[in-house]
């Protein structure tokens, strides 16, 4: 079986996937209620796949899909101004054909590069349970399985840095107190990968200062060297 079909087998498994009952009713409510601006679009509201180079040497990791970003267009950072200055950066970088992100037939393509998320449905305040991180690593084991080139893992934001290492420690024994979250902090894990923290590319850490699109770039083109 090809690569290109296993992915098709496995994004089909988790499209399909209702195990958690919590998110499968949330990410429902979310789709028939809508955000007002986008009242007259049909909402994805399903999990949500990894996007990009299936053969790449970077793996970017996001904690799970927007309400009424991935949880409407059905692409992982898509339709929400988190998109938008992620992109913005990526394309900066030389790592997307374009600077943006709207929707799943925008034309978008990434370089070398992967994208998915730890959790593949939407949990209620941003906020999923241990038990539903756990019950989803089974989906995300099988991408790292398939994602045989990767060398880098970028986790954007704590929550999901903190995510790839419970994920990790399913596996081999860590302790957190060797892997802490930090902008631009770089870690090797125990099957060779190489972790690098980076903020999330959120509304709040842009207009705080936290984040920004010089300071992004740059982690993007530190990643690129790495590989």
């Amino acid at each position: 079986m090809t690569l290109n079909s296993q992915f098709i087998n496995l994004n089909k498994k988790i499209i399909n996937c209702k195990k958690c009952v919590r998110l499968v009713a949330f990410r429902k409510k979310i789709a028939k209620e809508k955000r007002k601006q986008y009242i007259n679009e049909k909402y994805w509201g399903k999990p949500i796949t990894g996007f990009g180079d299936t053969s790449g040497e970077i793996l970017l990791i996001g904690l799970a899909p927007a309400a009424h970003g991935g949880n409407r267009t059905g692409r992982v950072f898509t339709g929400d101004r988190s998109a938008d200055f992620l992109y913005k950066c990526l394309y900066k970088a030389k790592m997307s054909n374009q600077p943006t992100s709207e929707n799943k037939n925008d034309g978008l393509k990434l370089y070398n590069t992967y994208v998915t998320t730890a959790l593949k449905c939407v949990p209620p305040g941003d906020k999923p349970t241990l038990l539903e991180l756990r019950t989803c690593f089974n989906h995300f084991k099988q991408e790292i399985d398939l994602l045989r080139n990767v060398k880098i893992i970028v986790a954007l934001g704590k929550i999901a840095f903190d995510a790839c290492i419970q994920f990790y420690k399913e596996t081999y024994f860590l302790k957190n107190k060797d892997y802490l979250f930090a902008h631009a902090a770089k870690y090797q894990l125990p099957d060779k990968k190489i972790l690098l923290g980076c903020y999330h590319p959120s509304p709040r850490n842009v207009n705080t200062g936290r984040i920004n699109e010089k300071k992004m770039t740059h982690l993007f083109r530190k990643v690129l060297k790495l590989a």
